[in-house]
């Protein structure tokens, strides 16, 4: 695990108590939050994308802000549904943002999971085939590929005022580079796979469409094989980067026992999208407790980059705590490399 950051749903909405977390709150808080992780040298902010619910939906102005007023953290997505995404328009976004940061973007996509309404896609104008939008989410994903691999997607016009000419347009701005920075969502082995003959970097889902009675880390560790076998296969150059994400609390303070003090739980067997899925524990303790659980966890010891899932609700200040009490206590004996160091 030589990196760590945080991943949020970024929700917002009624608190208790009278008080009420609104959709510019959480914005503004998510990028205060981003400054100070950048300052404690943590490597990455990733936010849960997800319609027609009080949660981040349309993460590409957030992480231009947070790109703008950061230095060295890497700011993505995990993940970006493009069931509902114009590619090409995606394609000039990731792009900005991506210039924008220096190279810092980390956009992870896949076909999404599952909303809170029926088809919602289909109100932002896609129609897909497939019940569940597998087909429109690699359509859409098909074409955007090529445009951020800066292939000519539109003819030229001859008679264009902007400058004459003949032949395929790419689509602009183009980031060089911004092909590498690509992660793929994957809940199953198979999808797994098909991203590492793609090329893609891997976010492994919190959840593993697959239950045979082995534990999740387990399950994730075989799937994380399979995808590099695929890239090597594939004879992709270079080494592919592997993000997993997990709920892990280190509790040091009386405030994190009220919290968290009885949130550890097994790994849970559940339903989703009609298929029997295995979804990982909660990891709350001691710090020291903590580095034991984890360096027993095959996923996370087989993965790059940990992925902290955090109570967004709970505001900046408290979150920064979590994370600073994990890079202090916790990720150095994981092999944890700060930003910096």
């Amino acid at each position: 695990m030589q990196r760590f950051g945080t991943l949020s749903f970024g929700h917002y909405g009624p608190l208790g108590g009278g008080r009420q977390l609104t959709a510019g709150d959480m914005l503004h808080q998510a990028i205060d939050l981003a400054q100070g992780m950048d300052e404690l040298g943590a490597n990455g902010i990733y936010f849960r994308v997800h319609h027609f619910a009080r949660q981040q939906a349309s993460p590409m102005p957030l992480l231009a802000a947070i790109a703008a007023k950061t230095e060295r953290i890497e700011m993505g997505t995990g993940v970006v549904d493009m069931r509902y995404e114009n590619p090409l328009y995606l394609a000039e976004e990731a792009a900005a943002v991506d210039l924008i940061s220096d190279g810092r973007l980390a956009l992870g996509v896949s076909r999404g999971s599952p909303e809170t309404v029926v088809r919602g896609y289909e109100k932002f104008g896609y129609t897909a085939e497939d019940p569940r939008g597998a087909d429109l989410a690699r359509e859409h994903f098909d074409l955007f590929w090529r445009a951020i691999g800066g292939e000519g997607i539109a003819e030229r016009d001859p008679n264009s005022p902007f400058g004459a000419g003949s032949g395929l347009q790419r689509i602009e701005p183009y980031s060089e580079g911004l092909r590498s920075r690509i992660w793929w969502g994957a809940g199953s082995r198979d999808t797994a796979v098909w991203a590492g003959r793609m090329g893609l970097n891997l976010m492994s889902s919190t959840l593993v469409t697959e239950a045979d009675g082995r534990p999740f880390d387990i399950l994730q560790a075989e799937q994380i094989d399979r995808f590099r076998a695929a890239w090597r296969e594939a004879g992709h150059a270079g080494e592919p980067r592997v993000s997993v994400s997990r709920s892990v609390f280190p509790i040091t303070t009386a405030e994190d026992e009220l919290y968290f003090g009885h949130s550890n739980e097994g790994d849970g067997i559940g339903y989703i999208d009609g298929f029997r899925s295995t979804f990982g524990k909660t990891y709350a303790a001691a710090p020291d407790v903590l580095v034991e659980q984890l360096q027993q966890d095959a996923a996370v010891m087989s993965a790059d980059t940990l992925m902290l899932t955090i109570p967004s609700q709970l505001a900046v200040a408290f979150n920064l705590r979590l994370v600073e009490s994990f890079a202090t206590h916790v990720a150095p004996a994981l092999g944890w490399e700060s930003t910096r160091s």
